[in-house]
């Protein structure tokens, strides 16, 4: 694989699904409502704008249905892609993989898979299992984009299917994987079987720490593994015009509100959130963990809990020394999310080198692609 030497870095953008945006946090606004219309306007935006990717993630309690917006926003898009969330175990594979490859051929390859490994509604796991679950879903989908045939036999899945109707738009493997998660299973299953790990805000010492902990673990599997960063950014023209944006943020906040929000989603409990808190406890006074790096926005939401905060030079010289980490994929986000948007589009995109993954991974086709749902013979 293609390790992104010098082919630039991916810069994208996140779609508030879940009902994660706001002017002020813990501060719910209709006007900032997760709905069609708002969260359309905001990935038309960011394809506007130039970001090569757009996360579009899942929840059950608040918001709307991933699949069901990607399949809607699709023939909207012009270049960007779609990094879809898909919780393993919520559609039977072989159907999972008949959708992926629709929307795929829709989109004519501009489709990325976040996967994630978690209870669904209403259910409860084991790790071990549930990571179990997840690791068949993955290894149905690749057959289902590698083979002539879905031959499988596991612990929760028996299937022995043709895979013709479930071919991709995408070649080399089908859409990229990417996945995030801190406990010993999902590590492994990220190095065996995904394509780029995503990391939440850390320290810089952690995430070489993390980086270097699964480039080892991938290499036991004999594979490379790209790394990505999910964090916020506040980008103003001055770094105390960035800062006092941020204590606004935060203004209005009360903090049982703010633990009542976060404490509602489905992964509150998992290894990264709990680090995520982590890392707000040995923060400054003002939230600050180390240079430009505002732990605030934990306050008011689960996952990822941080920002990079100060002018256009010191947010890029911050992004500069996470690709020189090895960091190749960047998923960002802010409050208001379309306004944070253009500011980083203003001050800051234009000067990173802005790529497609699944272009730089060789995973678009010349030419369209001889599958059932293209260019193949019809059954």
């Amino acid at each position: 694989m293609n390790m992104l030497k010098n082919e630039g870095v991916e810069v994208s953008w996140f779609a508030p699904l879940c009902n994660g945006d706001d002017e002020f946090l813990g501060d719910h606004n209709p006007k900032y409502k997760s709905n069609w219309a708002n969260t359309m306007k905001i990935v038309k935006t960011a394809d506007k704008l130039g970001y090569k990717n757009i996360l579009l993630p899942s929840s059950y309690l608040v918001g709307q249905d991933t699949l069901t917006f990607a399949s809607a926003i699709a023939p909207m898009v012009k270049n960007i892609n779609l990094l879809i969330a898909i919780r393993c175990g919520e559609i039977h594979p072989p159907m999972l993989a008949k959708a992926i490859a629709t929307l795929d051929h829709i989109l004519e390859g501009k489709l990325t898979i976040n996967i994630i490994s978690s209870d669904l509604p209403g259910t409860k796991l084991s790790s071990k299992e549930r990571y179990l679950k997840s690791k068949e879903v993955i290894e149905i989908l690749n057959q289902s984009w590698t083979k002539n045939k879905i031959n499988f036999k596991g612990d929760f899945y028996n299937l022995q299917i043709p895979s013709d109707p479930v071919k991709p738009y995408q070649k080399n493997g089908g859409p990229l994987l990417y996945f995030g998660g801190y406990s010993p299973e999902g590590i492994d299953l990220c190095a065996r079987y995904c394509n780029v790990y995503l990391m939440w805000p850390e320290t810089e010492t952690r995430l070489k720490k993390m980086i270097y902990k699964m480039k080892k673990k991938a290499a036991g599997y004999n594979r490379q593994i790209a790394f990505g960063l999910r964090i916020h950014v506040i980008v103003r023209k001055t770094e105390l015009e960035a800062k006092k944006y941020a204590k606004k943020l935060i203004s209005k906040l009360d903090i049982a509100k703010g633990d009542e929000i976060r404490n509602r989603s489905q992964d509150s409990k998992s290894i990264g959130v709990s680090r995520q808190k982590e890392m707000r406890l040995i923060s400054d006074e003002n939230y600050y963990l180390e240079d430009n790096i505002w732990t605030g926005i934990g306050l008011a939401r689960s996952g990822c809990g941080a920002a990079i905060v100060g002018n256009p030079e010191q947010v890029l010289n911050k992004i500069n020394r996470y690709i020189d980490m090895g960091i190749k994929s960047f998923i960002l986000s802010g409050y208001p999310n379309k306004k944070e948007a253009e500011l980083f589009a203003k001050f800051v995109l234009p000067k990173i080198k802005n790529v497609s993954l699944p272009i730089v991974f060789n995973r678009i086709p010349k030419k369209t692609p001889n599958t059932p749902l293209a260019n193949g013979k019809r059954n």
